[in-house]
């Protein structure tokens, strides 16, 4: 009986120790799947907040239009306001040495287009210059961005203390100007860069500079006057191998009203932009204004895409003499004439480049937000 209660209190013992050991089991298996759990749902919750990251970043775009009225205001032409305010831009780093010496100037700039009623601001163009070094034309890039942060943060503070005003909160896009204009050789007009100018050689030459301005917080991209289809499918694989989720545009020039300067069709560029989820918007820049009007109803014909135009003065610039020439152009009274055709013939983002003003910039806004104000009094009525 002894012996039996001896093998009783064994088989006990085993009994318990089995089923702590179930219970252990039991316990650590179930740690390891709600880990499991927290950890699928940590994961799903950052995939969850990246996507909604890029689609917040995506809609304030959208939202900006709506709230423009159906077509938002871009700003002008930076280097002809610098230099009616006695900046000298006969130089390579004209731009980088207005950000060292005369960062204040730049702000002034800005604030002269918000007040005239831009809805966008373009940062000052920038480049990894020559003459300077890597460390140097980065800090450039970056405080290109930021000058124009705090000029936007400071102009919309002072609308939100004013009452009755027509603003919008603009937002900041970094400008990414070509290839071809960091050579300065003309090549941005002609799309030519030669045969030993690849697609790799491209992304590395806009690499850098993407992500420098990308750290350094704007609310948008805007690549500018590119010429050719290699360099808009140099944009386009890089955003996407970059994982870039701040919204895009790419704009092209035009020298003939027709093409991309480098004679390729605009249905060639196009194919490539369409198959983008990272670019929102494509269009066309510093090309003279008369040829806008057909080039919208031509793009309107090849992307579902929002579409921007900003043309220059229509004045003809000699990359040769580094001057303008002389010619026929569009005065402030033409652009309020043809920004509402640009309208309703489909763009949603206008404003000027070379040559134009804060002038044209208020007349461009002041014809284009009066439907906005007619609608706004008919949704009171």
């Amino acid at each position: 009986m002894h012996k039996a209660s001896v093998l009783t209190n064994v088989n006990k013992q085993q009994i318990q120790q089995s089923t702590q050991s179930i219970s252990s089991f039991t316990i650590t298996s179930s740690l390891f799947l709600q880990e499991s759990r927290i950890h699928f749902l940590v994961l799903y919750r950052e995939k969850e907040g990246e996507m909604g990251r890029e689609k917040v970043h995506a809609l304030l775009l959208e939202d900006l239009v709506e709230k423009s009225g159906g077509c938002a205001v871009l700003d002008g032409g930076f280097a002809t306001q610098l230099e009616k305010h006695g900046a000298s831009i006969n130089d390579p780093l004209w731009s980088a040495l207005c950000l060292i010496k005369e960062p204040d100037l730049i702000k002034r700039v800005h604030l002269e287009y918000l007040e005239a009623g831009a809805d966008i601001l373009a940062t000052l163009p920038g480049f990894l210059s020559k003459g300077l070094s890597v460390e140097e034309a980065e800090s450039l890039l970056e405080k290109s961005v930021t000058i124009a942060v705090e000029a936007r943060d400071e102009f919309w503070a002072a609308m939100k203390r004013s009452s009755g005003h027509n603003y919008n909160k603009s937002l900041v896009a970094a400008s990414i100007g070509s290839y071809g204009a960091y050579l300065a050789d003309g090549s941005e007009y002609s799309g030519n860069y030669g045969p030993n100018v690849t697609i790799e050689k491209l992304k590395d030459f806009h690499r850098r500079r993407l992500q420098v301005l990308v750290e350094a917080g704007p609310d948008l991209l805007a690549f500018e006057t590119i010429p050719n289809k290699l360099e808009a499918r140099a944009c386009v694989e890089l955003l996407d191998e970059e994982n870039i989720e701040i919204p895009s545009w790419i704009c092209f020039s035009s020298v003939d009203g027709e093409n991309a300067p480098s004679g390729e069709s605009f249905r060639e560029c196009l194919d490539i932009i369409n198959k983008s989820t990272k670019v929102g918007a494509v269009g066309i820049n510093c090309a003279p204004p008369h040829f806008i009007l057909s080039l919208i109803q031509r793009f309107k014909e090849l992307t579902d895409k929002a579409i921007v135009v900003y043309p220059n003065s229509g004045e003809i610039w000699d990359g040769t003499a580094k001057r303008w020439l002389p010619s026929k152009c569009f005065d402030d009274a033409k652009f309020v004439q043809f920004a509402p055709k640009w309208r309703d013939a489909g763009a949603k983002l206008i404003g000027g480049c070379c040559r134009t003003t804060p002038s044209t910039v208020r007349s461009i806004s002041k014809v284009l937000k009066a439907r906005k104000s007619v609608s706004n009094i008919r949704q009171i009525a």
